[in-house]
């Protein structure tokens, strides 16, 4: 099985909350970019929290758009063997160092999981370091159906507050 490997973090000295998925699916890897799945609906759930339209804007300045609210993001695992995009399937994760970056984002208030596996795994290394609140939010994956998008949006607009 080959291993797939996460994307460097986009953050920098202004990210207030930082957004950690767990792995980039196969359309992420694919493309390059974050969140590429078109029926991810990543991109209206952070957009309509800060109140910009980010599912119009091209990559580039869906990024810009986000760095400007103090939205960062990254993932929870460095590396891991996956066939296919579940989080279910992921075998011999290697875990991101999230402590040693959160240590380097000085206005950082809170750290949101984008679903259950990130919440599990990021919860694990951020244990016994300074942390800011730590908000589970239900993932944007097209996998997790359990909630409607009406339903999922307004646990992720909880991110609101730290803006």
């Amino acid at each position: 099985m080959i291993r797939k490997s996460a994307f460097a973090p986009i953050v920098d000295a202004r990210t207030r909350v930082l957004i950690l998925g767990s792995l980039p699916g196969e359309a992420s890897l694919l493309a390059g970019r974050y969140y590429a799945h078109p029926r991810n609906q990543f991109w209206q759930l952070v957009g309509t929290a800060i109140a910009v339209n980010l599912v119009a804007l091209d990559y580039a300045d869906r990024l810009a758009a986000l760095q400007a609210a103090g939205v960062g993001l990254w993932d929870t695992v460095a590396s891991a063997q996956r066939k296919g995009s579940l989080d279910a399937a992921i075998r011999a994760a290697q875990a991101a160092p999230l402590g040693g970056l959160v240590s380097t984002l000085p206005a950082l208030r809170a750290i949101a999981f984008n679903g259950a596996t990130s919440a599990r795994i990021g919860r694990r290394e951020l244990a016994g370091s300074v942390a800011p609140a730590m908000l589970d939010l239900p993932s944007s994956s097209p996998a997790h159906a359990s909630l409607t998008l009406a339903e999922k949006q307004a646990r992720w607009n909880l991110l609101r507050k730290f803006f």
